[in-house]
Parts: structure tokens; sequence; C-alpha cells
């Protein structure tokens, strides 16, 4: 890959925000500095109480339940559209329906046939989603609505990087990711993580044929510390080189657990 500035397009997790992931990828953005432009995107899809909280949300604890989505920082009921939690859909229990997948798919479209990126960056949601669009930018004509003028609204992209991803189904996603996509994808799995368990990151890796997998030992976030901050910042910048595996240690702002042991989160990815 050229030394050229790398643009990436940044995908936040459900119940995030690209204001909220922002924030928390700042050590990050700093450490690539101007050899990247990492653009976040907002999911089109608000979230409402009932989303967040299940039926009775009066009965919960607000900044407690929305700690456990990995959110701690919005509100569901905030005025302000900077904090306002977001999703690029809603699953039913099943995960056999993908509820607003179609407008996400739209809105990233239009997002492609105005401008080039490099590479998909996300995380947990936006990490399922990002190689949903990877794989989609393959064989675009596997779904008709995503063409421009029955063509492509961009080429396909030179890496993916999937924090704690996994592999969505659906009508739409089973096509997109059988047999496999081929285009050059990190998959970053925590090992203690709760809410993205690592057999169903496992089954995003198994249709992932040019893939990189690293684990790092903490859950369910993007690991900070200086190494592997610098080891995602290479791979941005040559995803076919043989890079150095970061330590063993990591750390991040994690999901805390519910007290059965689960995430709220986990039910509606």
């Amino acid at each position: 890959m050229s030394t050229a500035l790398r643009t990436v397009l940044v995908l936040h997790g459900f119940s995030q925000n690209a204001n909220i992931l922002s924030k928390r990828l700042g050590a990050l953005r700093k450490e690539c500095g101007s050899d990247f432009e990492l653009v976040f995107l907002d999911a089109p899809m608000i979230l409402q109480p009932v989303d967040l909280f299940g039926s009775s949300p009066q009965n919960q604890s607000q900044p407690t339940d929305l700690a456990a989505l990995g959110a701690a920082e919005a509100s569901a009921t905030s005025e302000d559209p900077a904090l306002t939690p977001r999703a690029w859909w809603k699953s039913n229990k099943e995960r056999t329906i993908y509820n607003g997948i179609e407008d996400s798919l739209l809105l990233v479209r239009d997002i492609l046939k105005e401008r080039r990126f490099d590479g998909v960056f996300g995380f947990s949601q936006g990490a399922a989603f990002a190689a949903v669009i990877a794989a989609l930018l393959e064989r675009p004509y596997l779904y008709p609505s995503f063409l421009v003028d029955g063509k492509t609204p961009h080429p396909p992209l030179k890496f993916c990087v999937a924090v704690s991803g996994f592999k969505p189904g659906g009508h739409i996603c089973e096509p997109i990711f059988t047999p496999s996509y081929s285009t050059p994808t990190l998959h970053v799995i925590g090992k203690t993580d709760v809410v993205v368990v690592e057999e169903r990151s496992r089954q995003l890796i198994n249709v992932s044929e040019n893939k990189r997998v690293v684990e790092h030992e903490g859950g369910h976030f993007v690991p900070s510390k200086a190494s592997w901050r610098k080891f995602l910042c290479e791979y941005m910048k040559n995803p076919e080189s043989d890079l150095p595996a970061p330590g063993s240690s990591a750390s991040g702002a994690a999901t805390p657990i519910g007290a059965d042991g689960e995430s709220l989160m986990a039910m509606k990815l």
C-alpha cells in the first residue's frame, strides 16, 4: 500500500454512536496521526428505552444498564444528539431477523459513492457490519439495492478490522458471506469477552479467506495499550505484512456484565 493518506470508515457498536467511539479511540487516533483520516459514521437507527432495557425501563437503573450495554456516556432519554444510542440493526432473539439493516446499507452506499476509503474499522456490531460491507463490495450484485445505476458504488476495500466481531445472518447477509469473502481482515478477539464470545467470532473468521486473528486477555473493548495501538495502525498501513502480534496483556474500556453473567447487549446484536 502506498504511503499516501489512508481514509478509514469507522463503525461503532450497538448502543454507542460515532461521538462515543471516537472518544474511546482517541489514543488510537493520536497514534495513527496524520497518516490516517478516520471517518466515524453514525448508524441510522436511534434506540429507544425499550430497546435498551426491555419492556420495563422504569424498573431499571439507566446508568447501570447503559454501562452494561457499553455506552455509559449515553442516556436513553438524553436530548443531546451527541450521546444518542444507535444501532445498525436490531435482531430478534433467534438472530434470524435484522430489522434496520437495509437502511444501514443504503446509508453506507450513499457515503461510499461520494468518497473513497482504503478500509473499514468496526467494533462489536460495527465489526460485524464492517465485514458485511467488505464482503458486499466484492460482489455488490448480491444486494441489488446497494448498486448505483447498476454499478458498484465503491471498489473493494483494501482491509477490514473487526474487533469483537461476529457473522450476522438473515436473508441479506447469508448470501454475502456464502461461501466466504477475501478482503484482508484483522479479527481481534477478547479472551474474556462475554458479549461476543469467541465461538461466535469464529463464525465470522471461518468465512474470512484472507485473515489474521489476534487475541487479547481482556473483554469487550478495543485494546488501547501502546503496543496494540501501534499494531493496529501498522496493520492498516500494510495489511499484507507479517507484523508481530502485540503482547497478551491489553487494556480498554471494558463492558460490565449483568448479574447473570451475560451482558444485556448480547440480546440485540
